[in-house]
């Protein structure tokens, strides 16, 4: 008579780590469509140009010998300062948007219409203030027709212009941000602050700025990565005294077909756009680290209180 079997115990089903299996397909993707193609980058950037496009296999550091010419140099400081300051104005502009938004009655009406532009395609709106801001724009004809000025104002194709749209486009990434930090803000404390004898204005800058830091940071890096990398808006409403860095890869791939040189320029962006990111996270995580230290010392506080 044979002897029974054992079955092995089975790990409950509810129990079971499906973490890798759903993990997989995302995992998948970023491998397939960021890392692959930054891997390639960043061997392109290390190879010789073409002689009619594309790559010579030979080791050479003349792609970022390029980055060292003042035409680049230029380039590189005019899209950190429109980056900047865009950013800034953006942040500025954002704010006082999610204060007054947080505080509202219309809550959903206000969401609505920051989420609005997001149905209209990137480059039709970008098409709408070239329409807006043309010789024969909305502005100048009504400035005209009010006979407030008698000739047309140059609006469009200069760098005023790029900063201008740069913020309309990405003035909804940095509110959304603000306004889910700023409605989980405790209001009572403003008013602690002022019955404290704070001014409105001290209020807002002494206590609410700090508690919503972690907003900030994310809208900062809301806008201003994607601006740093921006291509279309330059390209359309400011010509090439207003080129950025994502203008010079487009022509360095299309026109130039120098291909290291576009990747050694890539990684400059993938540099700064990262260190910008590790910036971030690092105060974040200080903030983080503060917060938690001051809510132990109050508990400590309350515990030893007879």
């Amino acid at each position: 008579m044979s002897a029974p079997v054992k079955s092995s115990p089975r790990e409950p089903l509810g129990k079971r780590n499906y973490g890798p299996t759903y993990s997989f397909p995302m995992a998948a993707w970023f491998t397939a469509f960021f890392l692959a193609p930054l891997i390639i980058i960043v061997i392109y950037s290390f190879l010789k140009k073409g002689l009619y496009g594309g790559v010579v296999w030979e080791f050479s550091l003349e792609a970022y010998r390029g980055l060292t010419t003042p035409s680049f140099i230029t380039i590189t400081i005019r899209t950190l300062v429109t980056s900047i300051v865009a950013t800034i104005i953006t942040i500025l502009i954002a704010l006082p948007c999610g204060y007054c938004m947080a505080r509202s009655k219309y809550q959903t009406l206000l969401l609505l219409l920051i989420i609005i532009p997001f149905w209209t395609n990137f480059l039709i709106r970008v098409f709408a203030w070239m329409i807006i801001l043309g010789n024969n724009g909305f502005i100048n004809e009504f400035l005209i027709r009010s006979k407030i000025i008698t000739d047309y104002i140059p609006l469009l194709y200069n760098q005023r212009a790029v900063t201008l749209v740069l913020v309309y486009m990405y003035l909804p990434y940095a509110i959304l941000p603000l306004f889910a930090t700023i409605d989980k803000f405790d209001f009572s404390l403003l008013e602690a602050a002022r019955d404290l004898g704070a001014g409105k204005l001290t209020s807002i800058i002494k206590v609410l700025l700090p508690n919503i830091r972690a907003g900030i940071f994310t809208s900062v890096l809301f806008t201003f990565i994607p601006i740093f990398g921006q291509y279309a808006v330059p390209q359309l409403v400011g010509g090439r005294d207003s080129y950025m860095l994502g203008n010079i890869i487009a022509d360095q791939i299309l026109r130039s077909r120098n291909w290291p040189l576009a990747s050694a320029i890539s990684m400059v962006l993938t540099v700064v756009t990262t260190v910008g990111v590790l910036l971030m996270m690092n105060m974040q995580r200080r903030d983080a680290a503060r917060i938690s230290a001051v809510k132990g010392e109050v508990q400590n506080a309350s515990g030893a209180a007879p």
